[in-house]
């Protein structure tokens, strides 16, 4: 009990002193300690706030070089996109021409061929291999080689149309990228430290396995134009070649149906002429038959003339040969009379053998004239089948441009 009553130790004034001088020494080295860490933490706020602020303004400026070089190559792309659109247009009303040229091609061939089919009906000696036959044939053979060439032009267009398309695609694609990319970086470019909907992304930092260099996303826009461009070229020379080809295949059909036109014309002319100078055979003929005719009648009724004579003459002499004894005489009545039965005789006999002749002869103009009229007939077949068939039929062909 006393020891716990024992008043506490005393410190001597000197410990007082050095403890207080103590104390001021500690709170000094404390306060210097707290003023060094003070301006070392302002200015590691300074340094990083003006490294904050570079970043940042070097961010902005990134972001902003990334936005023109977006909208570069978004302008660029709208260029080509707009070029192939503009061909594939102009390939496409290639295409329209080119199938109505083909379509109308279509009837004239049929024409020509019916055309050939019809002249196999010709007969006789018009059945022949002629020039309008030569040219009909060659306007078939030009026609279908119309048909092939500007059929396998339309595959050749459909399957550009089918590229041009195929890069325009790509371009929309690309394009369509571009247009999101320059949003989300405009979206960036509008974010400040006072935006509402600024937030912490703890994976934003993350690089996926998706992303591509400066130079594959240059590579890649650059490989689309310089397709779209490829496939634009391709389709100026198409365009060309479609033109030429119209205009060609247009010239030849038009060359050759006037070929055949001034044929057929001329082939009707010839057949006319000939019909004519048959017409104008038969007609000789046919009077040569009259006069031949009238001459076998004169000749028959000259003939028959000569029978009374040959009787009287006949009848004298069977008279005279039942003259009496010595006045059977051989006397000059009996010689005449002798005489003028051998001479109507062989007269008559003359007369017969010629109007045999001249039937004989009537009966191969009868044949020339069967031979003249058939061949008319054969020549008014031809031009039913030249003039009426195959040419009116041949009005109706017209060559357009397409």
């Amino acid at each position: 009990m006393a020891r716990l009553l024992q008043a506490p130790p005393k410190f001597h004034p000197s410990e007082w002193d050095v403890a207080n001088k103590m104390q001021c020494a500690s709170t000094e080295s404390q306060k210097s300690r707290s003023e060094r860490m003070i301006a070392e933490s302002q200015r590691l706020l300074d340094e990083t706030e003006k490294t904050t602020q570079k970043t940042r303004s070097d961010v902005n400026k990134k972001i902003e070089q990334r936005r023109e070089e977006i909208k570069f190559w978004k302008q660029e792309l709208e260029n080509k996109l707009e070029q192939i659109v503009h061909e594939t247009e102009v390939l496409l009303t290639f295409k329209t021409r080119l199938e109505k040229s083909l379509e109308s091609c279509k009837e004239p061939l049929v024409i020509a061929q019916k055309c050939l089919l019809n002249r196999q009906r010709r007969a006789g000696i018009d059945l022949v291999h002629d020039e309008v036959e030569q040219e009909l044939v060659k306007e078939a053979e030009v026609l279908q080689g119309v048909i092939a060439l500007l059929g396998r032009t339309l595959e050749q267009t459909n399957e550009q149309i089918r590229l041009n398309r195929s890069a325009k695609y790509n371009l929309e694609m690309d394009l369509k990228d571009k247009f999101t990319a320059l949003m989300i970086d405009d979206y960036c470019a509008s974010l400040t430290n006072n935006t509402p909907d600024i937030r912490y992304a703890d994976n934003a930092m993350k690089i996926e396995g998706n992303f591509v260099s400066p130079e594959d996303w240059i590579d890649f826009s650059n490989i689309n134009i310089e397709k779209a461009d490829k496939q634009r070229n391709n389709s100026l020379a198409l365009g060309a070649l479609i033109d030429g080809i119209l205009s060609q295949t247009r010239n030849d059909m038009r060359k050759q149906c006037e070929m055949v036109n001034v044929a057929f014309r001329n082939k009707v002319k010839e057949v006319k002429d000939a019909k004519h100078k048959l017409e104008t055979l038969l007609a000789m003929v046919m009077d040569e038959t009259a006069s031949q005719e009238k001459n076998i009648a004169a000749l028959k009724k000259a003939i028959a003339d000569k029978e009374g004579p040959v009787k009287v003459a006949q009848t004298r002499l069977e008279a005279r040969n039942h003259r009496p004894n010595v006045e059977l005489c051989y006397d000059t009545v009996q010689y005449r009379l002798i005489s003028e039965v051998q001479e109507i005789t062989k007269n008559m006999q003359r007369q017969a053998e010629m109007m045999k002749e001249r039937k004989i002869l009537l009966k191969g103009l009868s044949r020339r004239q069967l031979s003249l009229e058939e061949e008319i007939q054969v020549k008014e077949n031809t031009l039913y089948i030249d003039e009426v068939l195959c040419m009116q039929m041949r009005e109706s062909v017209h060559i357009n441009s397409f």
